[in-house]
């Protein structure tokens, strides 16, 4: 097989987004028999079908979904490599994964700096869990995440980033927590499983050989803060992000014993994607810790 043409992986994409030869064709400025004739050409390299047809558009096959994939990886390096070499400074798009704390307490000065020193570099950010976070970045979904310990680490580069205080908050209607014997039958408040600071959590139930009552999930820290202030059962939070929120009042701020009150962020990606854009990231990172 041929190697993979970038002028035909244009086509093909054009082809997916726009959802036709012909809309791909205008989009592209370019005849309709030119755009067809190297679709066909390309699945004919590939020996694979690209797309079937429904309800009069082009949709993409399992096939089709697995090339777009790497076929906006493969257009995205090439069009940083020409900027990099024309102009020696980073472009394009930046995706990072970022778990909701970081996103709220830590990235929005780091963010700010970094598009002020690389206006032509454009940030998308994903959130989820640690565990979400690193199979994105294995998976070639997103280009580094900001995760905490414990996560996946297997087959990632990392650097530390930042270094979290945590705090073990419950109802104000509650009598202080001393103990993880305290809260055995309690109700836990947390993210999905995957997240690093429940899984701190739950490290030190099970060390101290409590078993929660129940494990409430949901999405965001003002819906975990406004549960626990409410009644619900106690949760970790970072203490940066309770400085955020102003929730500090509404809810009892406890400390977490030993190594469990700590938490390591780091920055992963992975060793074989190491775009200028990604380079100059770590070094604001580098620059903000410093």
């Amino acid at each position: 097989m041929r190697n993979l043409d970038l002028d035909a992986l244009q086509i093909f994409k054009a082809v997916a987004d726009q959802g036709g030869v012909a809309r791909a064709a205008a989009h592209l400025n370019r005849v309709q028999s030119n755009v067809s004739t190297r679709l066909k050409q390309l699945e004919a390299s590939l020996e694979a079908s690209l797309f079937r047809r429904q309800n009069r558009r082009l949709v993409l096959s399992d096939q089709g979904r697995v090339l777009l994939s790497y076929a906006d990886r493969l257009l995205r390096l090439s069009d940083e490599a020409q900027a990099a070499v024309r102009e020696g400074s980073p472009r394009g798009v930046l995706r990072i994964g970022t778990m909701e704390s970081t996103a709220a307490a830590r990235l929005p000065p780091i963010l700010a700096a970094y598009h002020a020193s690389w206006p032509q570099v454009r940030i998308e950010l994903v959130t989820g869990t640690s565990a979400a976070l690193a199979a994105k970045v294995r998976n070639y979904d997103i280009e580094a995440a900001f995760v905490a310990r414990p996560f996946p680490a297997q087959g990632l580069a990392a650097m530390d980033a930042f270094r979290e205080e945590l705090a073990l908050i419950s109802p104000m209607a509650w009598d202080p927590i001393g103990s993880a014997e305290e809260l055995g039958d309690r109700s836990v408040i947390a993210f999905a499983s995957g997240c690093s600071y429940r899984r701190i959590l739950e490290s030190w139930l099970n060390q101290e050989g409590v078993t929660p009552g129940n494990v409430m999930e949901f999405a965001s820290y003002h819906a975990i803060v406004a549960c626990v202030a409410a009644g619900s059962g106690v949760a970790i939070v970072p203490r940066s992000v309770l400085a955020v929120l102003g929730t500090a009042h509404s809810v009892r701020v406890g400390a977490l014993p030993g190594s469990h009150g700590q938490a390591l962020t780091q920055l992963v990606w992975r060793a074989d994607d190491d775009t200028p854009a990604l380079q100059a990231l770590r070094q604001e990172l580098e620059a903000s810790r410093a």
